[in-house]
């Protein structure tokens, strides 16, 4: 540790504050670029000459939450994007049309969902968009012109989870969930009925979906795992019903497909265990994908085509550098620097990131990503043992990749061991690993994370007597599991929007995820049932609050739609109740996470200096960290040191 100490601390602003650029893309004929860049603080969407970046301009003007997802239409001269209020995931589509600087609301209903659903380059002035506004629990389709506002329903929704259109607009198929949490593919009859397709089975739901068509319609692909283990690539032929696998990898799942924007012929396919791995299929791109591989270091990720396919983005991504864009010309086989996403972490010293395979106790291979503090740069291990955060990820149904990540970044700056691992029920690793997970929320699923720390300990890398976890949603969950169930192992812990009630969470969730009640229910635990519920509350913190004795740091969002406000708020009037110290950090304008930067700094503040305090690592001051954040502390504020002060400042 005494080398690390001659490390600068990195400011929070660098880390977690906004990018400078991101997510760039060509329009579809190649004409112009966009990205998003912030405007007075506020993220929007930019749009230039895309042989001139630099003279880029801002389209858009939110000046609340910033815009993160945006997009072409394929008319080259609009912009869509979307955005909710305060984090309710009640997401508005807006069209901003380049020609006149106007922004029209396509969906302008409160309280309602919309979906884009199809963008296709046959139709430039129409998109498909799904809208719950006559049924909260469903989706209706409908075709709505991007320039006129006008909205046309194309398919009234009451059962399906989802539909699979094709680049004509017709709709091929749709999916629905079965009580056994499997789910159905059903083709239209032509008389406003449907008949079965195909079925997927409950061990195949997370790892078998379509994807789309090629360019006929004739054949269908899909990511697939009936009859194998991990998720394939392969294609039907709607005519034959044949199936032919087109790419597998018997270690990892298919996590992304490069398909020709044109001609819907699948290019190449990647898999991804500990790092990701492209699988060429079609040899016109080889020597594109050879020409990129020299150009710079990082996994790369194709990220915008133009419908010519002359023109790419290609984004690199590192563990210890910023995301690095590049415009690729494919005539030329060269490629043109644009920009990184934050400026400011070049050159500063930041710690790699080191993919480690763990067994858990009953013989599971657990991917996992551990990042030491800089100055061990050239060891794949401290001198002494560290103190250590346990990073687990939300989902549970997602997964820690390799790259770049501001939490791993931000800890290891501050003296700590940061670990990551892919605990069963995580997805990419084949249907056996997820289902591994079924029903072991707060067992098995949790051995596993206490495994990884056992492991680490055991390596010399974490000092048993300073070991926190953290994590948001069901990471959220995991952290307070920790706290519980196993209340001895852990120093203290950072949850963030994470249920306490796994009973009170499925009876709250929004109510389009009611359709997909039974893969909670095949999962998880029926509420439903007088013995669900009984499981359910037995794995739920809530019930074992008086087995928390270590400190607990909380954030919560007041309009999340998936875990209620209700859910840190019970397990704190809880904790108060039996005089059990807690920190409560509680947000009026955020939802499932902490979508405004200055929320994020000011959480961050609050967490940095509750770890400091409980694990002894470095801390930047608070300083002017809660500046422009509706952050409040409903409780614990004197649990941390200096935070009452920075408060009643603000």
């Amino acid at each position: 540790m005494a080398n690390n100490q001659i490390t600068s601390l990195i400011p929070r602003e660098v880390l977690f504050g906004n990018p400078d650029k991101a997510l760039a893309t060509l329009s579809p004929d190649g004409s112009r670029i966009s990205y998003l860049a912030p405007v007075n603080g506020v993220l929007n969407v930019w749009v230039g000459p895309a042989d001139d970046p630099t003279a880029a301009q801002p389209v858009t003007a939110d000046r609340d939450r910033g815009i993160l997802f945006y997009g072409w239409a394929y008319t080259n001269d609009h912009i869509l994007y979307i955005q909710d209020k305060d984090g309710d995931e009640n997401w508005h589509l807006y069209s901003v049309d380049l020609n006149t600087n106007q922004t029209k609301d396509l969906t302008p209903i409160e309280g309602v969902q919309a979906q884009i659903r199809q963008v296709s380059h046959k139709s430039p002035q129409k998109i498909i968009v799904g809208l719950n506004d006559r049924n909260p629990q469903f989706h209706d389709l409908y075709l709505i012109n991007i320039t006129t506002g006008e909205r046309r329903l194309i398919q009234r929704n009451d059962r399906f989870i989802g539909f699979v259109t094709d680049d004509d607009y017709n709709i091929r198929f749709a999916m629905r969930m079965t009580p056994d949490g499997g789910s159905e593919i059903l083709k239209p009859t032509g008389d406003d009925s449907w008949e079965l397709f195909s079925t997927i089975a409950m061990e195949d739901l997370l790892t078998t979906t379509p994807v789309g068509f090629d360019k006929t319609g004739k054949l269908l692909y899909m990511i697939d795992s009936r009859d194998r283990n991990t998720a394939a690539l392969t294609v039907i032929d709607l005519k034959t019903g044949g199936q032919t696998l087109l790419a597998e990898d018997s270690q990892a799942d298919v996590s992304g497909v490069m398909v020709h924007p044109l001609k819907k012929t699948v290019q190449a396919v990647s898999f991804t265990r500990e790092r990701k791995r492209w699988q060429i299929l079609d040899d016109s791109i080889t020597a594109d994908m050879a020409t990129l591989r020299k150009i710079a270091d990082g996994d790369i990720e194709v990220i915008s085509r133009t419908l010519d396919d002359r023109h790419w983005i290609v984004a690199y991504e590192m563990d210890n550098g910023p995301i690095r864009y590049y415009h690729y010309q494919r005539p030329k086989k060269k490629a043109q620097f644009l920009f990184t996403n934050r400026k400011a972490l070049e050159g500063l010293p930041l710690a790699a990131m080191h993919p480690v395979t763990i067994k858990s106790r009953d013989g599971l291979d657990l991917v996992s990503y551990y990042t030491l503090p800089a100055a061990f740069v050239n060891a794949p291990q401290p001198d002494a043992p560290l103190p250590m955060v346990l990073l687990v990820h939300g989902g549970p149904w997602g997964r820690d990749t390799w790259g770049y990540d501001p939490l791993h970044q931000m800890l290891a700056n501050r003296g700590y061991a940061v670990l990551s691992v892919n605990f069963r029920g995580s997805t990419g690793f084949g249907k056996a690993f997820i289902n591994a997970g079924n029903y072991e929320w707060a067992a098995k699923m949790h051995d596993d994370l206490v495994d990884v720390v056992k492991w680490a300990i055991d390596k010399g890398i974490a000092d048993p007597e300073r070991v926190a976890i953290m994590g948001g949603s069901y990471g959220g969950y995991a952290t307070l599991v920790g706290m519980t169930f196993t209340p001895d192992l852990f120093a203290c812990g950072v949850d963030i929007v994470g249920p306490s009630n796994l009973v009170t969470l499925l009876e709250s969730i929004p109510p389009y995820w009611q359709p997909q009640i039974d893969l909670f229910a095949t999962r998880v635990g029926d509420h439903r049932t007088e013995e669900g519920r009984a499981f359910l509350t037995e794995r739920s913190p809530l019930t074992h609050v008086d087995r928390i004795k270590r400190p607990l740091l909380i954030g919560q969002g007041a309009n999340d739609p998936r875990v209620k406000q209700a859910e840190s708020d019970q397990i704190v009037q809880s904790m108060q109740e039996k005089e059990i110290p807690v920190t409560y950090a509680l947000y009026s304008d955020e939802g499932h996470g902490f979508a405004r930067p200055e929320n994020r700094l000011s959480f961050y503040a609050v967490t940095e200096a509750f770890l400091a305090a409980h694990l002894g690592g470095r801390c930047e001051p608070i300083g002017n960290a809660f500046v422009g954040s509706t952050i409040a502390v409903p409780s614990g504020a004197e649990q941390i040191p200096g935070l009452s002060v920075f408060l009643s400042r603000d």
